[in-house]
């Protein structure tokens, strides 16, 4: 995008100053020719006889707010403004009426800055009652924002900056308090404003004044020591100021050599931060040198430094290192023959004409980027449409027309009920408005009110608009929300959201399915006493809702569970086991089971919980299959035993076989759960061939990345087992490995 008025041959931004620019490059309509002196005309019948809620009269206001656009070096046009912006409010149709009296540019300029009056007066009030969505901190910045997105014409920011410097001088000359809410307000959210868009000696003035208001005993105070022995500290800093001047250019560097000015609110700042009391703050005596080009700035500092003693820790190279909004200066301290500290700042003339007016570039948002122009750096992509705008506002260029089309175009800014500022993709809806102030609210939201005017959820909201939510009590929200071309949301978080709501709703269905499917096998099985969330850490899930919702994917098998329930039909594959009576108990069976008071019953290791030595056990009496041993504590012997007591048997271990190769082994069964991945498998199994420990069987499954795996084992001693489950446990991405 190129510029509008493009610099005439011969002229230079910073050598003739931008007044003389504006003037040279603006072309005024016709309509607006004369119009500051036409404005102040139609206006003076209407507001001279009328004042502000500030008590202030509304036409010496504006009489004031045209006197700072002036001295800024604001354009005729928008001088005009000033006036005809009271004026809307005893307009009719202000819009119409001012179009064919001043042209349309002046009109909207005028509409423009009065919505935004309006709007902040909302956010002020909302600030008082604390009605606000985010932090005081993110509300002061989307605030600042907004005042910057509100309007395609920056003049309409440029003229809400002067009326509130205005305000608060009639409230300083009238010794009259403003507002809390006023004064923070024009600390945090103009002051900074000025500041970002390069108007430096606003933002000290809205800086003092502001801080004159909120902390008064503190500002009369830092006055009061500014003001003890001025007249010597004035004398010695001329003198000093001469000296420096002459011995300079003595040293052929051509510099100009100025007191600086001292501001209140940043001696307060550097007495608050640096913990100082105000003899150590060093820039109350203060020098400022302009020189022709940065390499005399380093040839001036190296006098500076060789004539007076430097304070190291005081030295800052803001040229070589310029500050985010592109500010560059070298500032040194040092102390005079007489020890006292001074500061002194040395840059170019371009330089300081940068940090006293912003710098009067004129490339676009798109071509500049994050990295900046002419010496204007920015760190992020918002940073760099400010730097553009700084720079728009030093060439006075008109942004109402094509000039501004890119520059905030991807963002809106509007407000609560409460008036507190919501920030918004542009072509949002008020839909996404009530996803952004909550979740739920957007959940629940059936209808919305723009500006007091019911309209459909799908409407495109423009800045500075009011918006209000009607909901129900119980509510989701719709498919047809997702649909783009419906139009209902265009925040990407808010699609999240309603994404968000339905995956949720799908999981709760699989898992319902799940529970049925499970419920339903455990009733057939006789089983319904069967704790579900046991069940699930013995098939290896971590609750019952994890086991629920494979099987309701489909992921896993029912059979699992069912040969998980099931008592065995067959005896173990073990050699029989002869039974002693307990007369004999030195008598062996190669590691078999004694059952107490009964002699050669035939016995089988139940492979539901496949007990071995030294387990406590018990045995149960089968139909036609000897007796069955579990460990006794064995659900499904716990269940069984409940049923049938007079069918329990006390039983125990017989004592180990003597000799090489004659121990007896028994199956056992470990859970593994993991993260599974390749070779998973084959590390598990070389720690059981390891550790000496036969593998009979294995079941693998895996589910979303997790492996659950069953080994069935043969171990003489179940303590030797828990050594090697523990090795086990340290493979890799192995999470559990235990007994079953």
């Amino acid at each position: 995008m190129k510029a509008a008025n493009p610099v005439p041959p011969g002229a230079a931004a910073g050598q003739e100053g931008v007044p003389q620019l504006i003037a040279a490059t603006a072309q005024v309509p016709p309509e607006q020719v004369g119009s500051l002196e036409r404005a102040r005309l139609f206006a003076e019948p209407l507001l001279i006889g009328e004042t502000l809620e500030t008590g202030e009269n509304t036409l010496a206001h504006a009489d004031g707010v045209c006197a700072i656009l002036r001295n800024l070096g604001g354009s005729e046009t928008m001088q005009a403004a000033a006036y005809l912006v009271y004026t809307s409010a005893h307009l009719n149709r202000p819009q119409e009426v001012i179009a064919k009296a001043f042209g349309d540019n002046l009109a909207e300029l005028a509409v423009e800055t009065t919505k935004l009056m309006r709007v902040q007066q909302q956010a002020r009030n909302a600030q008082v009652s604390g009605q606000q969505v985010d932090t005081l901190a993110t509300q002061t910045e989307n605030v600042r924002k907004m005042l910057l997105a509100f309007s395609r014409d920056l003049r309409v920011v440029m003229l809400r900056l002067a009326s509130r410097l205005q305000t608060l001088r009639y409230h300083a000359s009238a010794k009259r308090p403003v507002s809390p809410a006023m004064a923070r307000e024009a600390l945090q959210v103009f002051a900074p404003l000025a500041n970002r868009l390069g108007i430096w000696q606003m933002k000290w003035e809205l800086e003092d004044l502001a801080f004159r208001f909120l902390e008064p005993e503190t500002y009369k105070e830092i006055a009061r020591l500014l003001d003890e022995k001025r007249t010597e500290r004035e004398h010695h800093m001329e003198q000093l100021r001469a000296r420096v001047e002459s011995e300079l250019r003595a040293h052929s560097i051509s510099a100009t050599v100025k007191g600086r000015p001292k501001h209140i609110y940043s001696i307060y700042k550097k007495m608050r931060g640096k913990s100082l009391n105000f003899d150590r703050v060093f820039d109350i005596r203060a020098l400022r040198v302009i020189v022709p080009n940065v390499k005399d700035c380093y040839a001036a500092l190296s006098w500076v430094h060789s004539q007076f003693n430097p304070i190291e820790a005081e030295f800052d190279d803001y040229i070589a290192r310029p500050k985010p909004n592109g500010y560059q200066s070298l500032h040194t301290v040092v102390r005079d023959d007489m020890g006292k500290a001074i500061e002194i700042q040395i840059r170019t003339q371009a330089m300081n004409e940068h940090a006293e007016n912003g710098v009067a570039a004129h490339w676009a948002y798109k071509e500049a980027g994050t990295k900046g122009y002419a010496g204007v750096s920015a760190t992020s992509e918002y940073d760099a449409k400010i730097a553009v705008l700084r720079q728009l506002l030093a060439w006075e260029r008109d942004l109402s027309g094509a000039a501004s089309s890119g520059l905030f175009d991807d963002r809106i800014y509007v407000l609560t009920p409460g008036a507190a500022v919501v920030e918004l993709p542009q072509g949002a809806t008020p839909l996404d408005f009530a996803y952004a102030v909550h979740t739920n609210l957007g959940h629940r939201c059936r209808g919305a009110r723009v500006d007091g005017a019911m309209v459909p959820l799908n409407t495109v909201l423009h800045n500075g608009q009011t918006v209000e939510i009607s909901t129900v009590k119980e509510g989701r929200p719709s498919r047809d929300w997702l649909n783009p071309e419906l139009g209902y949301l265009t925040s990407n978080r808010a699609k999240a959201k309603v994404r968000a709501w339905f995956n949720a709703q799908a999981t709760h269905a699989t898992i319902a399915r799940g529970r049925e499917l499970v419920e339903k096998l455990l009733q057939r099985e006789g089983k319904t006493a069967v704790k579900l969330d046991d069940l699930a850490v013995q098939l290896g899930f971590k609750t019952a809702d994890a086991l629920f919702e494979v099987v309701g994917k489909d992921e896993f098998s029912l059979r699992s569970i069912e040969l998980l329930l099931r008592p065995p039909a067959e005896p173990a594959a073990l050699p029989e086991l002869a039974l002693k009576k307990p007369r004999t108990p030195d008598g062996s069976g190669k590691g078999g089971v004694l059952v107490v008071g009964v002699d050669s019953l035939m016995t089988q290791l139940a492979k539901c919980c496949r007990p071995a030595p030294p387990d406590p056990i018990s045995g149960f009496v089968t139909r036609g299959k000897g007796v069955s041993v579990h460990r006794s504590d064995c659900s499904n012997f716990r269940e069984m035993a409940a049923r049938s007591a007079e069918r329990v048997i006390e039983v125990q271990w017989g004592q180990p076989a003597a000799g090489p190769g004659l121990a007896s082994v028994y199956p056992v069964d470990v859970a593994v759960e993991a993260s599974d991945r390749q070779g998973l498998l084959r590390d598990i199994s070389e720690v059981f061939a390891r550790e000496k420990t036969n593998v009979i069987g294995v079941q693998t499954q895996s589910v979303r990345g997790t492996a659950w795996m069953t080994f069935t084992v043969e171990i003489s001693d179940a303590g030797r087992l828990n050594k090697v489950l523990a090795i086990v446990a340290s493979v890799p991405g192995v999470r559990s490995a235990r007994r079953r």
